[in-house]
């Protein structure tokens, strides 16, 4: 079959399974990247996520993850929710996790496409990915122009924002690649501007260790002091960075029905959260990426957030 052919069937298919975009590039090392991770991680951004310093090779080429890989299919999953769960000045979670564990809902999606393409195609061989392997998503997403790279350092796309997932297949397929778009942030700063703990120290780069995502998700000890009364409520992820930048008022609600909030998340108050109890936990969040942080880093959290508004 010839590339064009099977881009298309690639393409057609993932917007039948819900993806609101596509785009593909070929699979080869990644050269502009490889300086800015090194310094980046020479930088300590990283902080206490010591996975990020492995595989270093593996991320900037595709064709370790997958032998004799030719492209990667870079795709958008929409997440930005019909309600906005933290307008009101009350304890807050990110938006990516208000339904179902992202990385099932899409890896699924994504066995699906794959198996389409071996009916379709014929024999394909490749890996899918949801932010679950050494994949550098956003310079992939870039570099099939799908958006450019935020100054918060997330793939932006013109017409939908950032509210949403990216994910990847890296198959042994010749296909027909997409382009790069061209950086629409011009002179804005509002997200370096928003953030409460200076987390991103110049346009483009992010320094993980400072992001209050880090903090209430990634670490695993004791939140340091030096940014109590920073957190404006937020005690699992943040997205202040998203909330003010100007593309995402371009944000339309999803689709997807398992990605809305259950009736009992909606129902949280600021005591329900306090109170919050292990068979309440394992009841509304059974199938969330709250368990990421489990009950007890929750737990952590909501103290942390609620004794630094005493300090304010």
């Amino acid at each position: 079959m010839n590339p064009i052919t099977a881009t298309q069937i690639i393409k057609s298919k993932a917007q039948a399974l819900g993806f609101t975009h596509c785009g593909i590039a070929k699979a080869e090392f990644l050269e502009e990247e490889a300086p800015r991770l090194e310094e980046w991680l020479k930088r300590g951004y990283q902080g206490k996520m010591g996975y990020l310093e492995n595989h270093f090779d593996k991320r900037l080429d595709p064709t370790l993850l997958v032998p004799e890989a030719k492209s990667v299919v870079s795709l958008i999953y929409n997440y930005f929710p019909e309600k906005d769960l933290s307008q009101h000045d009350q304890l807050k979670i990110a938006k990516y996790a208000y339904g179902e564990d992202y990385h099932f809902v899409i890896k699924e999606k994504l066995k699906v496409l794959i198996d389409h393409l071996k009916e379709s195609i014929g024999d394909v061989n490749g890996r899918a990915f949801v932010d679950s392997a050494p994949v550098m998503e956003r310079a992939w997403a870039k570099k099939s122009g799908l958006g450019w790279v935020g100054k918060n350092s997330l793939l932006l796309n013109k017409g939908t924002g950032s509210f949403f997932f990216l994910a990847e297949l890296i198959i042994d397929l010749e296909l027909d690649y997409d382009g790069p778009v061209k950086d629409f942030c011009g002179t804005c700063t509002a997200c370096m501007d928003a953030c409460p703990t200076d987390a991103i120290p110049e346009p483009y780069v992010v320094d993980g260790s400072k992001c209050i995502s880090y903090f209430t998700i990634e670490l695993k000890e004791e939140i340091p002091n030096s940014v109590k009364g920073k957190f404006e409520n937020w005690i699992f992820g943040c997205d202040i960075c998203q909330d003010v930048c100007p593309w995402n008022r371009f944000s339309t609600p999803h689709q997807e029905p398992r990605f809305s909030p259950s009736a009992e998340l909606e129902k949280l108050n600021d005591a329900d959260w306090k109170e919050i109890s292990e068979e309440v936990f394992a009841k509304v969040f059974r199938k969330s990426a709250l368990k990421r942080t489990g009950l007890r880093g929750l737990q952590r959290n909501i103290q942390f957030v609620n004794s630094g508004k005493s300090k304010k």
